[in-house]
């Protein structure tokens, strides 16, 4: 699809239609350039998430892929040792005194690793947990304060951050459209609606209740059919994320299409939450009937909002909060 036949018309409270003229960029863009946006000088760690001790750190890195290694751990007869990854990489040969390795464990060093506890990897970050060395690894994939990856959909871009990095980075390198505001009315206009490219999106940052979202729009190929579909996603953690609400509304002609959910955490990737086909889903006859005339041109208006779940203390249920 080509997107210079694309028209975004998006506003934030209001629902008054403000002609903004986005720089579209397609998926060409690619970052590679290594960005650590997500160390925070100011975090506050309290001392038990100091690094560990470096001779036994040292001990246990692989010295072949510079990880740290967990049984079963290898070593030849010369007490050189590595990862059992690794081992198979060298072809049974030592790295270090290219003696046959064997099938030698180290019983000694996987004692040592038994008794040791350490800070998690983001320490730096903000995490205070410490852990048991074969615990480490398990709590550090689903550590809340990891990096988040780049939101942007369609690309290679291998940007990481926290949260404010990577809405600066949206920003500036991306040149997302940036609105506040917790309701939006987004046009999207096709030329020809019979060339659907796998696969066209648009991204929309909104700031509202003091968090960021991306609503993404995009047509795609659905098996034969030709579909578009918009979804909304949560710039932070999915257990946050539940505490918010969402609407979209596709229509025409006396007909609308309505979808209601809850937006989906940036830890899911783009395509992840497009192809659970979590969101509003438009088949192509549809939205050109919703476009009208003579069904030469692509015209859908989807309109939706935010809102955040309240829990009402006297009634013990959650109630919406509107943004105002």
């Amino acid at each position: 699809m080509d997107l210079d036949s694309v028209e975004c018309v998006s506003s934030s409270d209001g629902m008054d239609e403000d002609e903004i003229r986005p720089n579209h960029h397609h998926s060409e863009f690619s970052s590679t350039k290594p960005r650590n946006g997500g160390t925070n000088n100011n975090n506050s760690v309290g001392p038990t998430a100091m690094a560990p001790a470096t001779s036994v750190h040292e001990l246990l890195e692989c010295p072949v892929c510079t990880n740290s290694m967990y049984p079963p751990i290898h070593q030849c007869h010369n007490g050189h040792t590595l990862c059992s990854t690794c081992k198979t990489r060298v072809q049974n040969r030592c790295p270090t005194c290219r003696q046959e390795l064997g099938d030698i464990r180290c019983l000694a060093l996987e004692k040592v690793a038994e008794s040791l506890e350490l800070p998690c990897k983001y320490y730096s970050l903000g995490c205070p947990e410490i852990f048991p060395y074969y615990s480490k690894l398990k709590h550090e994939t689903v550590c809340n304060f990891r990096p988040y990856s780049c939101p942007y959909a369609g690309s290679e871009c291998s940007v990481v951050g926290d949260i404010p990095f990577l809405v600066a980075h949206l920003r500036d390198d991306h040149k997302v459209d940036m609105h506040t505001g917790c309701t939006f009315n987004h046009r999207y206009v096709k030329s020809n609606p019979r060339e659907v490219e796998n696969a066209t999106w648009m991204l929309t940052v909104f700031h509202c209740f003091g968090q960021y979202f991306c609503l993404h729009f995009e047509a795609f190929q659905l098996g034969m059919a030709p579909v578009y579909m918009a979804f909304l996603r949560f710039m932070g953690d999915e257990n946050e994320a539940r505490n918010y609400s969402y609407s979209l509304e596709v229509g025409a002609n006396g007909r609308k299409l309505i979808w209601e959910g809850t937006p989906r955490s940036v830890r899911d990737s783009h395509r992840k939450v497009r192809d659970s086909h979590d969101g509003l889903i438009i088949q192509r006859n549809m939205a050109l009937f919703f476009s009208g005339g003579d069904k030469k041109e692509l015209k859908l208006r989807v309109t939706g909002r935010i809102w955040k779940e309240q829990q009402n203390p006297d009634a013990g249920v959650c109630m919406p909060n509107l943004c105002s």
